[in-house]
């Protein structure tokens, strides 16, 4: 998956993004409708949003569903996948901590 966007204004396909808003850890983060949860915050710049119980930093690794290190708590349900979680307008994300450091 890239983290990279393109716009409505340069794209040569013709594509007219509805845009949505998602929250993350109570920071608006913007993406358009059609994307997964995983590539919002990757557009957004992030490259993970779950610490493992070793204390190491995941995100997408797999990006079809098969690793579950991308899982993040949507909406108050954990261990959600977000590489294969549509983004809705509205939905709150809160990162996930296993470390055993906690």
């Amino acid at each position: 998956m890239s983290a990279r966007s393109i716009g409505a204004d340069v794209d040569s396909v013709g594509r007219r993004d509805r845009p949505l808003a998602v929250t993350v850890d109570g920071t608006s983060v913007a993406g358009v409708h059609g994307q997964t949860l995983a590539t919002v915050l990757l557009a957004d710049g992030r490259s993970h949003w779950r610490t493992g119980p070793d204390g190491g930093s995941r995100g997408v690794f797999c990006g079809i569903g098969v690793c579950f290190d991308c899982v993040a708590t949507v909406n108050g349900i954990p261990d959600v996948r977000l590489c294969r979680r549509p983004a809705q307008d509205g939905d709150r994300v809160t990162t996930q901590n296993r470390s055993a450091a906690q």
